[in-house]
């Protein structure tokens, strides 16, 4: 079990270099509104398990930077607002 209290901290400008890890892991992030996100699916994160415990492990605790990630992938395109007609985030004029 690892120490929570030494645990490293992910740093604001690492968010785009999470993000492409976690693409590059075979999971679609994207933010959900303005104050949250996800990985991707369930069937995509359990796919990519073990790439996910590494992105863990180099970027560290995130969890106090949730609106600054949210914020970046709202930047990007990647998102779904609650009560939208969209079914995928690549269906935002933003989306790349």
């Amino acid at each position: 079990m690892t120490d929570n209290r030494s645990q490293r901290l992910m740093l604001e400008i690492e968010i785009p270099a999470f993000i492409d890890g976690v693409v590059a892991a075979g999971c679609d992030i994207c933010a959900i509104g303005h104050d949250c996100y996800v990985l991707g699916d369930l069937e995509e994160m359990d796919a990519a398990t073990d790439e996910l415990a590494h992105i863990d492990e180099v970027f560290g605790d995130r969890d106090f930077l949730l609106l600054e990630i949210v914020a970046y992938l709202r930047s990007l395109g990647r998102y779904l607002d609650p009560g939208s007609p969209a079914k995928h985030w690549s269906e935002n004029s933003k989306a790349h």
